[in-house]
């Protein structure tokens, strides 16, 4: 007897005249991260970034966004775990936590540049991130690399800055952030 294919309920759904992330394409994604972490293969082609950067298609009546992007998030701790684990057997424990150090460094040196001038900025006819806003939030992550100052990842993958004129460039904050969740997994 065959058994028709039922309707997925891997996540709520959002009422059918409210967006929501494309079920197919959830789907789809959740099964090649399962192939991917069941291959339990160096050379598997899904990383931990990868999945930070998953961007699924709306539709009406689809998946809720908040219970996917959870799921997303914890997939990528297991995949950042996982990256972390196998760099340090094939390189050792020190060099994996040296090169957090390293980066670390690095974005020390990005985000504790002078107020205003933390990141290059649009044009003022043009808007990017509210420049207050983010050299906040840069001096909040300062303190959480060189002091301990509480913060984490979840604070960091949802932060929000206000929008304004001639603020700060998207894209290159938004690469800054990404590595300092990178960081953040890395010495979890």
């Amino acid at each position: 007897m065959r058994q028709n294919k039922a309707v997925s309920t891997t996540f709520p759904r959002t009422n059918k005249k409210t967006l929501g992330y494309n079920l197919k394409q959830v789907e789809e994604f959740l099964e090649s991260t399962r192939q991917a972490y069941d291959q339990n293969d160096a050379a598997a082609q899904l990383s931990a970034a990868d999945i930070r950067h998953t961007a699924f298609a709306m539709a009406k009546g689809g998946y809720s966004p908040v219970h996917v992007d959870a799921a997303l998030e914890r997939l990528e701790d297991a995949f950042a775990a996982r990256e972390r684990d196998r760099a340090a057997k094939a390189h050792g424990e020190q060099a994996w936590i040296d090169q957090a150090r390293s980066t670390a460094q690095v974005l020390i040196n990005r985000l504790g540049r002078p107020a205003g001038h933390r990141f290059d900025r649009t044009s003022f006819l043009t808007t990017g991130y509210h420049r207050g806003d983010v050299d906040r939030f840069s001096a909040k992550l300062v303190k959480y690399f060189q002091d301990g100052h509480p913060v984490t990842v979840d604070d960091v993958r949802t932060i929000v800055f206000r929008p304004q004129r001639g603020g700060y460039r998207e894209a290159q904050v938004d690469l800054v952030l990404d590595s300092v969740v990178d960081v953040m997994l890395a010495v979890r």
